[in-house]
């Protein structure tokens, strides 16, 4: 008899798949590449064009089966919040995220088991983050997972203390980290893609908005320091935040336009190759829950200068080099006295460079999955 392990992977046809998207495809991928004897992968996916469906096939080779929902995505999140369908039916389901079909069940009875992924706690910690209807919707499908999820899976420790907080889920929660995404390696075209985007020899990379929490602010202020090197910055990220454009508050904090290289939506291969041509790459973020910038930018060698936000001192476990982010507003000040040292100092970077590079090995799509299938085994 052939066990079917059923993914949700709807996110990777979204309008836009985004980080979570990329989650989405790069662990089922290892899912289905992890699949013990005698079980089976199948996904699940909303109502969409046949383009979308051959999409998926295409990304998720190896699948056996492709499961349509009768519902178009919009109209499947609002069914699942509300509990108004039983679509997909029984079965093992895991869920990349908190869209899902999560209903009343009796795993012993069917064997039926629902598994969903929480990847950050915005909706109560930073609402104005999200639309009100995203809030509403997660906290609504939070509220259905804390009565009908089998298990509750997040990317780290600190986040799992963090929803502990929210939600009272028990012994249901589960952490599974990430990995880097597919595709993160040089080619032999590294150079010509750094020429292509007009990278300089020397820089720092830095991803994040202007909304303060991320840090970029912090890093432009930093930059704006008597005495930070005078390097250029690649910003991994939109151009603007709200009313707030990058290149105006680069110039309030002294930095001129000319040092600022915006780049985003890059594919891995040239993300890739700006993380490894990096000085130092820095995660400024305040109040991190995943920490995969910092296990991609480790996994080619790039020296971490990161906040000490919890997930990021669990992700890096001392092989970055943390700066406090305190409520003095000497953040910035701390981040310039760091920057200094990694680009003045190349024993440091240097030092940096390998501790990360031995880190990145904890990391792996295929350990990730194969504690998913162990999950299940164990529910």
């Amino acid at each position: 008899m052939t066990t079917t392990l059923r993914v949700i992977v709807d996110q990777i046809v979204a309008p836009v798949p985004g980080a979570l998207g990329r989650y989405t495809r790069d662990l089922t991928q290892a899912i289905i590449s992890a699949t013990p004897r005698d079980c089976a992968v199948e996904a699940i996916v909303s109502s969409s064009l046949p383009e979308d469906y051959d999409r998926v096939l295409a990304e998720l080779p190896g699948l056996a089966g492709l499961y349509k929902t009768s519902l178009a995505r919009r109209e499947l999140a609002a069914a699942w919040q509300l509990g108004l369908t039983t679509s997909p039916g029984p079965g093992i389901i895991h869920a990349p995220s908190l869209f899902a079909p999560l209903r009343r069940h009796d795993r012993s009875v069917d064997g039926s088991q629902v598994i969903v992924t929480v990847h950050d706690v915005l909706a109560w910690s930073h609402p104005e983050a999200l639309s009100s209807t995203s809030v509403a919707w997660q906290k609504g499908m939070m509220k259905r997972a804390r009565k009908h999820a089998d298990a509750v899976v997040v990317p780290t420790h600190a986040l799992a203390e963090r929803l502990s907080e929210v939600a009272d889920l028990g012994d249901r929660i589960r952490v599974i980290g990430t990995a880097p995404r597919g595709g993160l390696s040089l080619g032999a075209d590294a150079s010509e893609r750094a020429a292509r985007m007009g990278l300089p020899s020397e820089y720092l990379a830095v991803s994040g908005t202007l909304e303060p929490r991320k840090g970029l602010v912090d890093v432009l202020a930093a930059l704006g320091r008597p005495g930070t090197p005078d390097l250029p910055l690649v910003v991994l990220g939109p151009e603007s935040w709200g009313d707030q454009h990058l290149v105006t508050v680069a110039e309030e904090h002294g930095i001129h336009p000319r040092r600022i290289i915006r780049l985003d939506d890059l594919d891995a291969p040239d993300l890739a190759v700006v993380l490894a041509g990096a000085v130092a790459v820095v995660e400024p973020s305040h109040d991190a829950a995943t920490g995969t910038g910092i296990i991609e930018a480790f996994s080619l060698s790039a020296p971490v200068i990161h906040s000490d936000a919890a997930a990021h001192l669990e992700v890096s476990a001392g092989a970055g080099l943390s700066v406090p982010v305190g409520a003095d507003g000497g953040y910035p000040d701390r981040l310039a006295a760091a920057i200094t040292a990694v680009t003045t100092d190349t024993q440091l970077a240097e030092r940096l460079s390998i501790a990360g590079s031995d880190r990145s090995r904890a990391f792996s799509w295929r350990d990730s999955a194969e504690r998913v299938w162990q999950l299940h085994a164990d529910l």
